[in-house]
């Protein structure tokens, strides 16, 4: 019996981690991927403040799990509490700096201050990680833009095959 792919979506955020707020983009962010997969998966949350410890922890754990995706939203700014890009960078296998190159552009159609994300993407392992902006609205634009290479990415790390929703997106692989 085949096992469903897992799915990770990781909010980091030091007020939800301490309940002082609901988390929206966790949610949004798993909205989003349920549209754009046909694939049965299975889906994890987690919330954790903006420490880079924590974050490498949640990352590897996912990874070491198994899991096919994560996407992050949150601490992809400027200011001194947002790290992502740096927990990233600690513990990536590679880096592909094309998927954050791709959300700013679709981002900057929109609002001006998008040119201070530092959302990027990279493989853990196997895993696929990408870092998405904190803001809800924001989270279906930029996936939205990557997405149709996200699958043929997990191919190419050696994760599992995902299909795409074609009602939803047209999921890109090089013809054989």
């Amino acid at each position: 019996m085949n096992e469903n792919a897992k799915i990770g979506v990781l909010t980091v955020s030091d007020r939800a981690s301490r309940g002082e707020y609901e988390d929206l983009s966790g949610p949004a962010i798993e909205a989003a991927l349920r549209d754009y997969i046909a694939s049965d998966c299975d889906y994890q949350r987690v919330i954790v403040p903006d420490e880079i410890p924590e974050i490498e922890a949640a990352l590897r754990s996912f990874a070491d799990r198994g899991f096919a995706l994560v996407c992050s939203t949150g601490s992809t700014g400027p200011a001194p509490r947002d790290v992502m890009p740096e927990a990233m960078t600690a513990i990536c296998d590679k880096l592909l700096p094309g998927f954050g190159e791709l959300m700013r552009k679709v981002s900057l159609e929109q609002v001006p201050t998008a040119i201070l994300s530092r959302q990027t993407a990279g493989i853990v392992g196997r895993t696929l990680v990408i870092n998405l902006p904190g803001k809800p609205q924001s989270i279906r634009i930029c996936l939205d833009a990557v997405f149709p290479a996200v699958p043929y990415c997990i191919d190419l790390a050696g994760g599992p095959y995902l299909e795409g929703n074609p009602d939803v997106v047209t999921v890109f692989r090089p013809k054989k």
